[in-house]
C-alpha cells in the first residue's frame, strides 16, 4: 500500500447535502431553482412531455459524440455516456451506455463548485475538462469527462457532460495500462477540472498541453472536439427547451424527475423483506509478478426503503487493481440500475438517495491517492457491482415473481489487451494503438425462468456493440482468424448461463513486433458466479501462439482454427503482462460467460439437446456436468435417468455430510420460497425438492448441508485454465448439496480459505414479511 501523500485529501470528491452546497457558493454564482409548490403544481401531461424532451437531449447529445469521434471505443463500443444534473450537479438524466460512469459524474460537479467557483469562477461559455477519479468524472484516468454549465438570465441552471474512454493517455504502458504500476505516477497524469472551453471559444494552449500526452494525440483531440460538440448540442437544445416552456417549469420537472425515481425506488425496497446479504469475490494477482488473491466483501441491509452497503473487511488497496470512491459507486449504480430501476426513469440523482456507503479508505475499492487506479472500473468496480447484484438477486429470489430481476453474475470483469506498433499498409509508416473491444460479447447471467443471453454485451453497457471485424481490420494492421461463441463457456445450471467467445488475431501489415498489454482477473478465481446452486461460467484465458506463421499457412490455404493448431508453443498470458506479438504469431483471447441458475442436473434433458446441437454445450459436458444421455441428438431418457442417479451417488460418496438417517422432513406445502432449493415453513428451513430438513431455527441458523472440496476442474470443462498458473492461494470447487436428494445448492470457484455466506440462514429474512 502507497503511503498518502498529505494534501491529495483536496482532491477526494464525496456526495454532498445540496443545500449546504448550495449555501457555501459565493454571492457571484446566482443559482436556478425552483419552490416545493412548483414542483408540486405541474401539470401531469406537461411533466410527461419536457421530460421525454431532456430525454431527447441526451440521446442527441450520444448521437453527437458518436458522430464526431474517430475512436472505435466510442463509434463502435459504445463506451461512453453522458447527463443532464441540475444547477447543484445532482444527475437528473443519464445515459443508457457505461452505467458505471453515472456513479462518478455528479462528483466533478460537486468539486467543480466547491473549488472553482471563485478562482477561476464559472461563467456562461465555460466548459471544463477532468480525468482524476479522486475528482469524479470518470472512474479512472482514461475516463475523460468534458461538462459545462448552463446560464438562464444570469443564473446557474444546469450542467451537460460527455465522457468516453480514451485509448491512450500516456503513462508508462501501452493504452495508459501499466500492469507493473505500484503507483498513480507509473500511469496517466489525473488532470482535476481545468477550463478547456472559455466564453464559447477552445482554448489552445489547454487543448494542446491535453494532446500532447498522448501515444495518439489526433484521436484524443478528435474525441476533445467530439465532447465539445456534445455539450454544444445538449446546451442548444436544453435552452430551446427552456425557451418553450419557461425556466421554471423546466427546472421543476427536472426536480421533479428525481424525486420520483427516489419515491419509486422506495416503494419497491419497502415492498421487499427486510435483511442482511453478504458477497465475497476475489480478483486474482493485482500487478505483474504478483501471485496473490485480492478480497472484496459487502454486506447489503435493506431496512424499510433504504439500502447500505459495508465493504468493511476489503483488502487493501494493491498494485494496479485499485479504485477510487467514484468507481466503488460505480459499481453499485452498474447492479442498481438493471435490477432495481429497471422500470424506473433513471433520473441518478434520486436513485442514489436511497443507499448509502461503508467502506474503508485505503482499500482496492476505496483507494487514496496516490494508488494506481488504472484498472479501477474494469478490476474492483466491476466486482464491487458483481457481489451487490449478488445480493440484490438473493433478495429478490424470495419474492413471489423471481423472474424479473434476478439473475447471475454476468461475464465477470473485462479481459483487457492493447496492441501497439507500427502500421506499413500505407505510402509511410504510422503508428497505431489498438485497445481490443471484442470482449464486449460477454454472456449473461441465467435467470430463474430463463437461459442467459448468449454474447448478450455487458451488465454495465446496456447499449454497448462489438465492433465490426472489417472496419478493425481497416484501422489496423491486424487480421482476425477467427472470431466465435465458445461451447460450455455459458455456467451449467437449471438455466445455462450465456456464452461468451473468443478472438484469434495476428498482424498483418506490419513487419516489426507489436507491443502487448494485458489485463484482466477470472482467470484463477471465478468471477462469474452461478446462483442457487449453479455452476460459474468459463475463466478467463489469454495467449500468444510463439514461433507461427500464420501467413505460411495462409499461403498452404490452411486456416487455423484452434490454438491446437499451433503446437507447443503456446504460451498463456499472465493476468497482468507486458509482452509482444511478433509478425506470424497468433494473439488469442477468450473471455468470460454468464454464471448458471439452479443445479445442472435439474436442466430439461431437452434444453441441453438443443444447446448441444448448437454447439453452445458439448456432447462430453452434457454427459458429465449435465447427466443428459445423447443417441444421434435424441434424449435417451432411461440412460438419462439412469446416469443422473449415478452422479447425484458421486456427489455423495465424495461429500462430508451429515448424519441423514431419521431426519425430518418438512411439510412442502406450507413451505415459503427462499430460492431455487431453500424454503421456510414456520421454524424449520428445507430443501424444496425432497423436504429435507436444513435447519431448525429454534437450535441456530447454519444449514446442514454436505461439503465437497475438490480441484477446480471439478466445476467441467468450462474451467480452461490452471488456478496455480496465477496465484499461489489454493483454489478448489466448493459444493454443497442437500443430503437428502443431493441438489447442489451452491456451486463455486473460490479459494479454499473462502468463507461461504449461503450457508447461513441468517441471510434470509425469516421473520419479515413483504410489506
Amino acid at each position: 500500500m502507497a503511503m498518502q501523500i498529505p494534501g491529495s485529501e483536496y482532491f477526494s470528491s464525496h456526495p454532498v447535502d445540496p443545500a449546504v452546497l448550495a449555501s457555501a457558493l459565493p454571492a457571484s454564482l446566482p443559482v436556478h431553482t425552483v419552490t416545493p409548490e412548483q414542483i408540486d403544481n405541474l401539470d401531469p401531461l406537461t411533466y410527461e412531455v419536457i421530460r421525454h424532451r431532456l430525454w431527447s437531449v441526451t440521446e442527441e447529445m450520444g448521437e453527437a459524440l458518436k458522430r464526431m469521434s474517430g475512436s472505435p471505443i466510442v463509434t463502435d463500443a459504445n463506451d461512453f455516456d453522458f447527463a443532464i444534473c441540475d444547477e447543484l450537479g445532482q444527475e437528473v438524466q443519464v445515459g443508457l451506455y457505461n452505467t458505471m460512469l453515472v456513479g462518478a459524474v455528479d462528483l466533478a460537479i460537486y468539486w467543480t463548485l466547491q473549488h472553482r467557483a471563485d478562482n477561476p469562477g464559472i461563467r456562461e461559455g465555460d466548459m471544463f475538462l477532468c480525468n482524476d477519479p479522486w475528482v469524479g468524472g470518470g472512474l479512472h484516468q482514461s475516463d475523460v469527462i468534458v461538462f459545462q454549465p448552463v446560464f438562464h438570465e444570469g443564473k446557474l441552471f444546469a450542467w451537460t457532460s460527455a465522457i468516453c474512454h480514451e485509448p491512450d493517455l500516456g503513462g508508462v504502458g501501452l493504452g495508459s495500462f501499466s500492469p507493473a504500476a505500484q503507483d498513480v505516477f507509473a500511469e496517466a497524469l489525473p488532470t482535476p477540472p481545468i477550463k478547456v472551453v472559455r466564453d464559447f471559444e477552445l482554448q489552445n494552449d489547454v487543448a494542446d498541453a491535453w494532446v500532447r500526452r498522448s501515444r495518439v494525440p489526433m484521436l484524443v483531440n478528435l474525441d476533445l472536439l467530439a465532447k465539445i460538440g456534445s455539450n454544444s448540442v445538449g446546451r442548444k437544445r436544453l435552452v430551446d427547451v427552456i425557451e418553450q416552456y419557461g425556466a421554471d417549469t423546466v427546472k421543476a420537472v427536472m426536480k421533479r424527475m428525481m424525486a420520483d425515481a427516489e419515491s419509486r425506488l422506495r416503494r419497491k425496497l419497502a415492498a421487499l423483506p427486510d435483511g442482511t446479504w453478504r458477497a465475497t469475490g476475489y480478483q486474482d494477482q493485482s500487478h505483474e509478478g504478483d501471485r496473490g488473491v485480492h478480497k472484496i466483501t459487502v454486506a447489503m441491509t435493506k431496512i424499510e426503503d433504504h439500502l447500505t452497503l459495508d465493504f468493511h473487511g476489503t483488502d487493501p488497496q494493491s498494485g494496479v487493481i485499485n479504485c477510487t470512491f467514484a468507481g466503488m459507486r460505480g459499481g453499485v449504480m452498474l447492479a442498481l440500475l438493471p435490477i432495481l430501476a429497471h422500470d424506473i426513469p433513471w433520473s441518478a440523482g434520486g436513485l442514489m438517495r436511497c443507499f448509502d456507503l461503508v467502506a474503508e479508505e485505503g482499500t482496492i475499492n476505496n483507494a487514496t491517492f496516490p494508488a494506481a487506479v488504472s484498472r479501477g472500473p474494469i478490476g474492483p468496480a466491476w466486482l464491487t457491482g458483481t457481489l451487490v447484484a449478488e445480493c440484490l438477486s438473493q433478495l429478490l429470489d424470495q419474492s413471489g415473481d423471481p423472474g424479473k430481476s434476478v439473475q447471475a453474475a454476468c461475464c465477470g470483469t473485462w479481459d483487457t489487451a492493447v496492441v501497439a506498433g507500427l502500421d506499413e499498409r500505407g505510402e509511410f509508416p504510422m503508428p497505431f494503438l489498438n485497445v481490443m473491444m471484442e470482449p464486449m460479447a460477454g454472456g449473461f447471467g441465467a435467470r430463474p425462468q430463463a437461459d442467459g443471453m448468449d454474447t448478450g454485451g455487458l451488465f454495465c453497457i446496456p447499449m454497448g456493440r462489438i465492433p465490426d471485424v472489417e472496419m478493425t481490420e481497416f484501422l489496423y494492421p491486424l487480421l482476425t482468424l477467427w472470431r466465435r461463441e465458445e461451447p460450455d463457456s455459458g455456467g451449467p445450471g437449471r438455466q445455462r448461463g450465456g456464452v461468451s467467445a473468443s478472438v484469434a488475431v495476428t498482424l498483418y501489415g506490419s513487419s516489426n513486433p507489436a507491443g502487448l498489454v494485458l489485463a484482466s482477473a477470472g482467470k484463477a478465481v471465478s468471477q462469474n458466479n452461478g446462483l442457487a446452486g449453479g455452476y460459474p461460467g468459463n475463466t478467463g484465458l489469454d495467449a500468444v501462439a510463439r514461433g507461427a506463421d500464420v501467413h505460411a499457412l495462409l499461403k498452404q490455404g490452411k486456416v487455423p482454427q484452434s490454438l491446437d493448431d499451433f503446437g507447443d508453443g503456446v504460451e498463456l498470458g499472465n493476468c497482468y503482462a507486458q509482452s509482444y506479438l511478433a509478425p506470424g504469431e497468433v494473439l488469442y483471447l477468450s473471455w468470460q460467460g454468464g454464471g448458471g441458475y439452479g443445479d445442472p442436473l435439474h436442466r430439461d434433458p431437452a434444453a441441453v439437446a438443443d444447446d448441444v446441437r448448437e454447439q453452445k454445450v458439448s456432447p462430453e459436458a452434457a454427459l458429465q456436468v449435465y447427466g443428459v444421455v445423447l443417441q444421434d441428438g435424441v434424449v435417451d431418457c432411461e440412460e438419462t435417468a439412469v446416469l443422473r442417479h449415478r452422479l447425484r451417488d458421486q456427489r455423495r460418496q465424495r461429500s462430508h455430510a451429515p448424519e441423514t438417517d431419521g431426519a425430518p422432513r418438512i411439510a412442502l406445502e406450507s413451505a415459503r420460497r427462499l430460492d431455487d432449493n431453500l424454503v421456510v415453513a414456520g421454524n424449520e428451513v428445507g430443501c424444496a425438492h425432497c423436504g429435507y430438513q436444513l435447519a431448525d431455527l429454534t437450535t441456530g441458523t447454519q444449514l446442514q448441508l454436505a461439503v465437497f472440496e475438490g480441484p477446480s476442474t471439478e466445476a467441467g470443462p468450462q474451467i480452461t485454465s490452471e488456478p496455480s498458473t496465477y496465484v499461489d492461494d489454493e483454489v478448489v470447487f466448493r459444493q454443497l448439496c442437500c443430503p437428502g436428494c443431493w441438489t447442489a445448492v451452491y456451486s463455486a470457484v473460490v479459494p479454499k480459505d473462502h468463507a461461504d455466506h449461503v450457508s447461513d440462514v441468517g441471510r434470509f429474512a425469516l421473520t419479515g414479511r413483504s410489506r
